[in-house]
């Protein structure tokens, strides 16, 4: 049987966007966090690189391996049978902490059919968020905009434009929100969340004056912005439509997002449980315990914790310690019998 695997931080150096002191505190020293201020994102369990990179963004497992190598070698004992029948050896989900130390620029990532056609991937960008603090977003636009309108904001940068035709959602500390590929957003100053989305990293920048980032270069995914925007979802949404992005709220357990099963499943647990066999990312919220095996083998976590469980671990038993309110996130690829609906771009 194989065993739950603790692991430390994982933040990719000087991002183009301030954070990182939130990530630190949650994880604390023994998760041994980044020092500086834009050190972001917290890519854990990751089998992916930085758009370009090589290894750069991947998981390091404490034998020295690089998790994706290890999937390839075994992914049936890391993702088990079903879901290596469904999706071979691709684990099919990238997990992060995101600290936003300052409001992100507005961007969009592309969804499956885009990413196949232009640039040969199995993947679009479909993302969530699970916030632990309060904070806005920019998410979607309150009216149509043009294609020709869009490229003027971004030929001339004109954040003020943007942010006035896009919602603003105010998060609370337990909600959940699902980000459809190809839709706009700017995650806003202060937020602290757990991101889950598809295994890339895919971001067409609409905005990015002001930040460490020569977005006329790098913000099309060398595609040119003429094929780059077509990605981006112009449509008006009203603010029922944005309010239902929201699925889970602070005081919800279980599936916070049944409507991201084709790319993506996230469960809260508060307290005592019990899980199936399955590869996930584990992220502790609050209190302490351990992930228990069958054979008794006790996996230990508390507040700032992130486990890698392959599906060889087995059933586990959550177990909170004594009088500690224990809080965990439990994210994992689609399950074997969901098939991913490509989006239209």
């Amino acid at each position: 049987m194989t065993r739950p695997v603790p692991l430390p931080a994982n933040q990719p150096a000087d991002r183009f966007y301030a954070g990182g002191a939130r990530i630190a505190a949650f994880r604390g020293p023994g998760g041994h966090p980044a020092a500086g201020d834009h050190v972001p994102e917290d890519w854990v369990g990751s089998t992916t690189t930085l758009f370009g990179e090589h290894e750069l963004g991947r998981t390091r497992l404490p034998d020295g391996r690089l998790l994706a190598d290890a999937v390839a070698a075994d992914p049936s004992a890391w993702l088990g049978p079903e879901h290596v029948a469904r999706y071979g050896a691709d684990a099919g989900l990238l997990v992060k902490l995101l600290d936003a130390g300052e409001r992100l620029p507005v961007h969009a990532h592309p969804d499956v059919a885009f990413a196949a056609r232009h640039l040969g991937l199995a993947h679009g960008k479909t993302e969530a968020w699970v916030a632990l603090t309060a904070a806005p977003v920019h998410l979607g636009f309150r009216r149509d905009v043009g294609a020709a309108e869009l490229r003027k904001w971004v030929d001339r940068q004109d954040t003020a434009g943007m942010l006035d035709a896009m919602h603003v959602l105010d998060l609370e500390p337990g909600d959940a929100v699902l980000v459809p590929a190809g839709l706009p957003h700017a995650i806003g100053a202060g937020a602290f969340v757990v991101e889950l989305q598809e295994p890339t990293d895919l971001s067409i920048l609409v905005e990015w004056d002001g930040f460490a980032i020569d977005g006329a270069a790098a913000g099309h995914l060398g595609l040119g912005f003429d094929v780059a925007l077509a990605a981006v979802d112009r449509r008006g949404r009203s603010a029922a439509e944005v309010a239902a992005l929201r699925g889970a709220r602070a005081g919800d357990d279980g599936d916070l997002l049944p409507a991201a099963a084709p790319f993506f499943r996230v469960e809260r647990l508060r307290g005592a449980g019990g899980w199936d066999p399955g590869f996930a990312v584990v992220v502790a919220v609050a209190g302490s315990g351990a992930l228990v095996a069958a054979d008794g083998g006790r996996t230990p976590v508390s507040a700032g914790s992130t486990v890698l469980v392959p599906w060889s671990a087995g059933p586990l038993r959550v177990e909170p310690d004594a009088g500690a309110a224990l809080e965990v996130l439990r994210c994992r690829p689609p399950a074997a019998d969901a098939g991913q609906q490509p989006a239209e771009s």
